[in-house]
């Protein structure tokens, strides 16, 4: 294993913690601990916008690394890894930029702000699901599809 696989590797890994850290356990607390639900998912949207440029950060890093021009052709779990790292930026991005959006305009004008928010959650989990799958693909796990 080169450097280059050991960084990817690392990448995944905070990725997919950061995902697992701020969704199961950061915002749950918030709910919890601060004084309302207002307060509480204010301070929630400040930390998905930052976990979203973490995400991007991430995903742009890795596809960097695993885009080996020298290669004559990417190795297979590089190539499995590729389409996770894909979906999973894709899916960060249009959460932050189609479906917040919706979530702060349906809170403020009372329009569907459960669908919304079931939506982007959704998303969340399909993001935190593809960098798991980044994660086992690039550690050697070969029995992840």
């Amino acid at each position: 294993m080169n450097t280059r696989s050991h960084i990817s590797i690392l990448l995944a890994a905070l990725w997919w913690g950061s995902l697992t850290g701020l969704g199961f356990i950061v915002v749950p607390m918030l709910f919890i601990h601060l004084p309302g639900p207002a307060a509480a998912g204010a301070m929630a949207a400040k930390l998905f916008t930052a976990q979203t440029w973490l995400s991007v950060a991430c995903a742009m890093l890795l596809l960097l690394l695993l885009n080996k021009k020298e290669a004559p052709a990417l190795s297979p779990s590089a190539q499995a890894a590729m389409k996770y790292v894909v979906a999973g930026l894709l899916l960060a991005v249009l959460v932050e930029f189609g479906v917040a959006s919706k979530i702060v305009t349906a809170r403020a004008s009372g329009g569907d702000l459960r669908f919304w928010h079931g939506l982007g959650s959704a998303m969340y989990l399909l993001q935190w699901v593809c960098a798991g799958m980044v994660l086992l693909r690039l550690s050697g796990n070969t029995r992840a599809s």
